[in-house]
C-alpha cells in the first residue's frame, strides 16, 4: 500500500465530502483504540473543525488515558481540534435501573454491551446537530464488511466511513505514518463494551491478521475443504461471523408492494 498517497487521498475525500455537504467539519468518538485514533487524525488533517468526544461507560483507566493522550497530541498538532468529555456511565446505570429485571442477568450482557455503543452514537449525533458536523465512522474493512464486528445503530451509525476500505493492518500502517502514539499502536484491540479487559481476539476467536487472510480467501472463492488445521478453523470462524452479521452489512429489507396492489 502507498501509505502516504492513501493518506492524502482520504484527507482530500473527507474535505470534498464535507464541502459538498455544506457542513462545518467532523465529530469523532475517540476510544483509545487504533481505528478512532487514525480516523480523528485524518479528520484533523483536513483543516476543518474536528470535535473529539471521549465518552466513557465504566471504561478501563488505560483506555481513557490512551484516548485523552491522543486527543492532547491532536490538539497540540492541529489548531482545528477541540474536545469534549461526556461521562455516560451514570446515563447507562440509570437506564439499567429503569429496565425490567430479568431472571438471568447473563442473558442481557450482549444487549447491554450494544446499548453502550448506541448511547455513544446518540451523543455523537447530539453534538453533530449542535455544530453542523458529520459523524465520522471508525470501522475498518474486516470489521464493517467481513465479520460485522460492530453494533447496528451504534458505532455502525455514522455519516461517512473514511477507513472502511482499509484492512486492519493497513490502518496500523497509516497510524505509524501519522505518528499516532505508540501506546495506542501497541495496545491489543478491544471494543471497550464490556467493562473488563477482553480483547477483540478473545471475542472473535481469531486475530485480525487471520481474519484478513480469511476475507481474502472468501473473495477468491475458496471453500472450507481447501484448508486444514488452524487455517480451516479460522475460515470457519470467519464464514460463521460473516453469515450471522449480514443483516448489519446489507441494506434494510423493504417490503415492496406490487403495482397492481397500489
Amino acid at each position: 500500500m502507498q501509505v502516504e498517497n492513501v493518506t492524502d487521498y482520504i484527507v482530500k475525500w473527507l474535505k470534498d465530502y464535507a464541502t459538498n455537504a455544506g457542513v462545518k467539519g467532523f465529530v469523532v468518538g475517540v476510544s483509545g483504540g487504533i481505528d478512532s485514533a487514525v480516523t480523528s487524525t485524518l479528520c484533523a488533517k483536513t483543516g476543518f473543525p474536528t470535535l473529539c468526544l471521549e465518552m466513557p461507560i465504566h471504561q478501563a483507566e488505560s483506555q481513557v488515558n490512551r484516548a485523552l493522550n491522543h486527543i492532547s497530541w491532536l490538539q497540540k498538532s492541529f489548531k482545528n481540534v477541540s474536545m469534549t468529555q461526556v461521562n455516560l456511565t451514570p446515563v447507562f446505570d440509570n437506564l439499567i435501573d429503569v429496565l425490567p429485571d430479568i431472571e438471568n442477568e447473563d442473558d442481557r450482557f450482549m444487549a447491554l454491551a450494544n446499548t453502550r455503543a448506541r448511547l455513544r452514537m446518540t451523543s455523537l449525533y447530539y453534538f453533530a446537530g449542535l455544530d453542523g458536523l458529520l459523524v465520522a465512522g471508525t470501522g475498518n474493512k474486516v470489521e464493517d464488511f467481513g465479520v460485522g464486528f460492530y453494533t447496528k445503530y451504534g458505532d455502525g451509525g455514522v455519516d461517512l466511513s473514511p477507513i472502511a476500505d482499509l484492512m486492519k493492518s493497513e490502518v496500523y500502517a497509516i497510524a505509524s505514518f501519522l505518528g499516532v502514539n505508540q501506546d495506542i499502536q501497541k495496545a491489543a484491540p478491544t471494543d471497550g463494551l464490556w467493562g473488563d479487559d477482553r480483547t477483540d481476539e478473545d471475542q472473535l476467536g481469531a486475530s485480525y491478521d487471520e481474519l484478513e487472510w480469511a476475507m481474502k480467501a472468501q473473495e477468491a472463492g475458496k471453500e472450507i475443504a481447501d484448508f486444514t488445521g488452524r487455517q480451516q478453523e479460522v475460515y470457519k470462524i470467519y464464514l460463521r461471523l460473516n453469515k450471522a452479521n449480514l443483516h448489519k452489512m446489507n441494506p434494510i429489507p423493504v417490503c415492496e408492494i406490487p403495482e397492481n396492489l397500489k
